[in-house]
């Protein structure tokens, strides 16, 4: 049973059918994995539709393209500020379906409204986010309301396959001359949380986030009939080293940014377990045994991971393989290096026969600050979506568009106001993914407090 939310006391705003304007984002497959096959079509065709949904804001803000699918909105104050912009982000693209299709319940790409809630890829990750940014945006500029202070709304067409838009946005502003505030982009939400003694909805925000990384495996061997081996065959050879790997797990690690997480947790869990978060904070054997019992989405929070995704090696099943690979998909932690991690593997695999090649790879970022007036200001635009939901520090194990800024930005944080259950967290990337027409109403309050809240 899900603990229910008092409404919000800020009333809704005149226009309605927000539903309907994110089932229609929804309804334009921008899958920016398949671009080279689709084109720019469903892209160029989402950009239209945003102008149409969107009026107020392509019309009153400046617009501007950066690069093939980056779009920025400028939104300059009433009067002339010195004051630091800031930055408010998301992204438009979605990850594919293929193959899924049978398992969703609506077709993916239907934006069907039923029982509440809109469902499609992209609900959740990241259109949901991206409808209700716009949605205050649009629902203030009709109030003829306008910021404190500047505001640049930027939004990625690729994030899922790196987000090179968002990157060159970001080198783009930089070279301007711009230097936020803060910068706001996906990556955390409004969810309940796996630790034990722990119930309830928080506003999980991420000050930083694990650095990425693809590795590839590869290695040879003596190629000849399979009824005679000679030994260790190279898919033996990639075989052993992957169960190597995942045998010697990377050993734990609390960034400060966890040991904020387990301080703040500990200020809302039962008192036996508040006891035990403050005492883990000191105690590492004892941070283990309370992370291993909230589970893997728990440990991977303290310590870099890594799962092998993809598996190549042999033509036929009666002949010795010439050469295999697999791929690993690693995520670093905070305080490791992506040099120490391959240093890592070298030394774990021990065999000179197996090559470790970094494909690509982002290092961790560096943590945002925690309870200054950024932060304090995010917590006051929750409360106006969610009251009485507490706002907490989080590590984001994936990868945003949002590392992009670290660089030369100091406050970077990870969150989307929307309200999402375990159910609909494993959609994301997966089958099924739906949001309700309540939660966006919800969020589009977050972003609209936040907005009149900025500081002059």
């Amino acid at each position: 049973m899900h603990q229910q939310l008092p409404a919000p006391t800020d009333p809704a705003p005149a226009r309605e059918g927000i539903g309907e304007r994110l089932a229609a984002m929804i309804q334009h497959p921008t899958v920016s994995a398949e671009y080279e096959q689709t084109g720019p079509g469903p892209f160029t065709d989402f950009h239209a539709l945003l102008a149409e949904l969107y009026p107020l804001t392509h019309t009153r803000l400046e617009t501007e393209r950066i690069g093939e699918l980056g779009l920025v909105f400028r939104w300059r104050p009433a009067q002339p500020s010195e004051a630091a912009p800031v930055v408010l982000m998301g992204h438009y693209d979605v990850v594919p379906v293929a193959g899924q299709e049978a398992e969703w319940t609506k077709p993916p790409f239907s934006g069907e409204i039923a029982d509440g809630h809109v469902w499609g890829r992209g609900a959740l990750d990241d259109k949901g986010a991206v409808c209700v940014l716009l949605e205050a945006v649009e629902n203030l500029l009709a109030e003829g309301w306008t910021p404190a202070r500047e505001v640049l709304i930027c939004l990625g067409g690729d994030e899922e396959v790196y987000g090179r838009s968002a990157q060159q946005i970001a080198a783009t502003l930089r070279d301007r001359g711009v230097r936020p505030w803060f910068v706001l982009d996906e990556g955390g939400a409004i969810t309940e949380i796996p630790f034990p003694g722990v119930s309830g909805w928080f506003g999980m925000v991420g000050l930083a986030e694990k650095g990425v990384m693809t590795v590839r495996l590869s290695t040879t061997g003596t190629g000849g009939h399979a009824s005679a081996p000679s030994g260790l065959t190279a898919v033996g050879r990639i075989s052993r080293a992957v169960n190597r790997l995942n045998h010697n797990p990377f050993p734990i690690r609390l960034p400060k940014t966890v040991r904020q997480l387990l301080a703040a947790i500990a200020e809302h869990a039962e008192p036996k377990y508040a006891r035990l978060y403050r005492a883990a904070l000191t105690v590492p054997a004892l941070t283990s045994r309370l992370l291993t019992l909230a589970g893997p989405d728990a440990r991977v929070l303290v310590q870099t991971s890594l799962a092998a995704t993809m598996l190549a090696g042999g033509s036929s099943a009666n002949v010795l393989p010439s050469q295999a690979s697999a791929t690993l998909n690693i995520r670093v932690n905070v305080g490791e290096s992506t040099a120490g991690v391959l240093a890592r593997l070298r030394r774990v695999i021990a065999d000179r026969a197996v090559n470790v090649e970094l494909i690509e790879g982002d290092e961790p970022t560096p943590e945002s600050g925690f309870d200054n007036p950024a932060w304090r200001l995010l917590a006051s635009a929750v409360e106006a979506g969610y009251p009485g939901v507490p706002v907490l520090p989080y590590l984001t194990t994936a990868a945003t568009d949002g590392r992009h800024w670290h660089r030369f930005t100091p406050d970077v944080y990870r969150f989307a106001p929307l309200l999402m259950d375990a159910a609909q967290r494993g959609s994301i990337h997966g089958t099924n993914e739906h949001v309700s027409i309540e939660t966006l109403q919800r969020g589009e309050r977050c972003y609209r407090a936040l907005l009149k809240g900025l500081p002059a």
